[in-house]
């Protein structure tokens, strides 16, 4: 179940050590050329080798190949080349704790190298369809950032860099919170109920590896507050407010003012860090330290694919 959407549609392919890993999609109007866009700047944003993320850097090269004439998609692949299978090698006995390798075996009786297609390279072809999806919604804008690194707030940047600096050394890894705001967005997007605005969006998020929470506006602080206080007061025809503790959306319809959400991202699940879990290659206990290449907080490269894939949604809606 690797497709999404109805109208704007995106269908990934792939796996993080398979030959490539790629992106097909529908939908896209005739007065948008793909080849014409700027890939390169969200692409670079997702990309690892800085500090505190994989040190797998891979080339990243979109190939474009256009299926329209025939009803096909329009198909953007990336080859993977700095691949290390050998590293996730006896995951399959002893399962890495927090990460997908159980499930996979359960499901599919197997684990994959790199993750497969767990892996957060799957977000790269994520990326690609999104910077399409961006054309289609411009002029609106949408802009995710960091607010939170491991408990943090990155106003204070100091800290947060300690805090990753220490989580390296100590062969752990950090979680974020990431803010995502939609300026520009018509009123009226969304269906009630099961295609609600907030719901789309959500189902969009959740594919994202390592999503553990999101929440619209006021979000969990709502259920604390008054009416008074979380209800937004009109302040003009367009249907303006004077604050927007609902995020943009009522009734899982946008309202025309800017969509916000933050997004929980959980600390990377593939860490050096001794932990004492089951081996169900010997039935008993077992200590696990993962090698391989991994991010100290995968988080650090998400506003990007939060980013690409809000903007999925809005395509979806925008030409139905």
């Amino acid at each position: 179940m690797n497709s999404f959407g109805n109208r704007f549609k995106v269908e990934i392919f792939g796996a993080s050590h398979a030959p490539e890993v790629g992106v097909d999609i529908w939908g896209i109007p005739d007065s948008i050329n793909p080849c014409d866009l700027d890939f390169n700047t969200q692409l670079a944003r997702r990309k690892g080798g800085s500090a505190w993320t994989t040190p797998r850097v891979e080339e990243d090269t979109p190939l474009f190949e256009d299926l329209r004439a025939d009803g096909g998609p329009f198909r953007i692949r990336f080859e993977n080349r700095n691949v290390r299978s050998e590293d996730y090698s006896g995951f399959e006995d002893i399962p890495r704790p927090g990460h997908a390798d159980f499930t996979s075996l359960v499901k599919y009786g197997r684990t994959f190298p790199g993750g497969g297609i767990f892996s957060g390279r799957m977000t790269l072809p994520l990326v690609a369809a999104g910077a399409v999806a961006q054309a289609i919604i411009s002029p609106a804008v949408i802009r995710a950032s960091l607010v939170e690194v491991g408990g943090i707030s990155c106003s204070d940047r100091e800290a947060v860099r300690q805090a990753l600096g220490k989580a390296a050394e100590e062969g752990d890894s950090l979680g974020a919170v990431v803010r995502c705001v939609c300026e520009g967005i018509p009123a009226g997007l969304g269906e009630p109920f099961f295609d609600s605005l907030e719901s789309v969006i959500s189902h969009a998020v959740f594919s994202i590896p390592g999503i553990r929470g999101i929440e619209f506006g006021d979000g969990f602080a709502a259920a604390a507050m008054r009416g008074s206080q979380h209800n937004d007061p009109f302040i003009d025809a367009s249907g303006h407010t004077s604050k927007n503790g609902c995020g943009g959306i009522n009734g899982g319809i946008s309202n025309g003012n800017p969509i916000i959400f933050n997004v929980a991202v959980k600390p990377t699940s593939t860490i050096r860090k001794t932990q004492h879990t089951f081996n169900f290659a010997e039935g008993k206990m077992a200590d696990l330290s993962a090698g391989g290449r991994h991010d100290v907080c995968f988080a650090l490269r998400v506003p990007p694919v939060i980013e690409a894939v809000t903007a999925i949604v809005l395509a979806d809606f925008i030409t139905a």
